[in-house]
């Protein structure tokens, strides 16, 4: 009987220690890194110049002088707008003498005709013979083709009197001048240049060594004198190369500019290849894959509890992982000993790294 309470005494004693030594057991100490997330493009920058697209050098179609010029650089034009005159002194005379020689040649067909009916007259009579009778019949032919010939010169000395007003093609602003009140100009010769508002573009200069970032990238246009960012795309790559600085002029369209996007503006084209999308890259320790998907245990910061948080590997690198969801800024996982720890499990902190995409 003694012996039996012994051994139920040394049992207790036993299971008290033990109990004992279970609730002192300390929290497990856990390396640490805080998430950064961060994207995985490459971005790369040129500085540019905003230009039109399209910019039309305005000239008359016939020279003369120039009587009057109506815009100055910076003016805003409307299509059909009238931009400068010749003095129609020249073409009024041209006009009138061609009109003298129209009023001539109709003279002439009427009496080639008249002439015509009175030869077959005669000769149904038998007065004239038939080769006179052809010959009025041809002088009626010549008469009537200089009569054309008058009627078409009227037409175009007509016209080249509505040439003497220079008028705007389509709407812009006057990018420079040509010519002075009182100068002389020949058919063809600037006047004024008219850069359109329509469509803009920036033109920068890329090396030879960096055309390849322009094939599969995303292309962005700030300005240096805003905030505004606008899509680019690319509209022309020059087919050689700058003699001097052996770079290439590319020009971006940018269709959404508005009117803070003004004509030689210094802009800056970012060229971004790759998925901009945020990811963290993180140690390959910290992700546990039991069967049921990837998960990393992240630190709750006010009790320190572990949550296990599923996650989406983007990819697997040498040391790393590239996690593309189930991961926050300024999350703090545990990197080691992941395999040993159990949801709700409280911890100790070793360390704190930092784990980012960078």
């Amino acid at each position: 009987m003694k012996r039996t309470v012994l051994l139920s005494a040394m049992a207790l004693a036993l299971v008290a220690c033990q109990d004992e030594e279970v609730a002192e057991r300390p929290d497990p100490v856990v390396r640490v890194a805080t998430v950064r997330l961060a994207s995985l493009a490459e971005t790369r920058t040129y500085t540019g110049t905003v230009m039109p697209r399209t910019e039309v050098a305005e000239a008359f179609r016939v020279g003369g002088k120039v009587a009057t010029r109506l815009v100055d650089v910076g003016d805003r034009v409307k299509a059909g707008q009238t931009l400068a005159q010749l003095d129609p002194v020249d073409l009024n005379l041209q006009l009138e003498q061609q009109r003298a020689a129209l009023t001539a040649a109709q003279a002439s067909l009427t009496k080639a005709q008249s002439d015509l009916e009175r030869a077959r007259t005669l000769f149904k009579r038998g007065h004239v013979t038939e080769a006179a009778l052809d010959a009025q019949s041809l002088a009626v032919d010549e008469a009537r083709s200089r009569f054309d010939q008058a009627e078409r010169a009227v037409a175009l000395a007509t016209n080249q009197m509505g040439y003497a007003e220079l008028t705007a093609s389509a709407d812009g602003v006057v990018s420079a001048t040509g010519v002075e009140a009182g100068q002389v100009v020949s058919p063809g010769q600037m006047v004024v240049s008219v850069a359109r508002l329509d469509q803009k573009e920036v033109v920068v200069s890329i090396p030879e060594s960096r055309l390849a970032d322009l094939e599969g990238s995303t292309a962005e246009v700030t300005l240096w004198a805003g905030d505004g960012r606008y899509a680019a795309t690319v509209r022309e790559i020059a087919p050689e190369a700058n003699g001097t600085s052996r770079t290439y002029p590319v020009r971006f369209s940018v269709p959404d500019a508005d009117e803070n996007v003004r004509l030689g503006m210094t802009a800056t084209v970012s060229l971004t290849k790759g998925d901009p999308s945020p990811v963290a890259r993180i140690p390959m320790t910290a992700v546990l894959d039991d069967g049921r998907g990837p998960v990393v245990f992240v630190v709750d910061p006010p009790s320190h509890e572990l949550k296990r948080r599923p996650v989406v590997v983007e990819a697997y690198q040498t040391e790393n992982a590239i996690i593309a969801e189930g991961l926050e800024d300024g999350d703090k996982i545990v990197t080691l000993g992941v395999q040993k720890l159990r949801d709700g499990e409280r911890v100790r902190l070793a360390e704190i790294q930092s784990a980012s995409a960078d």
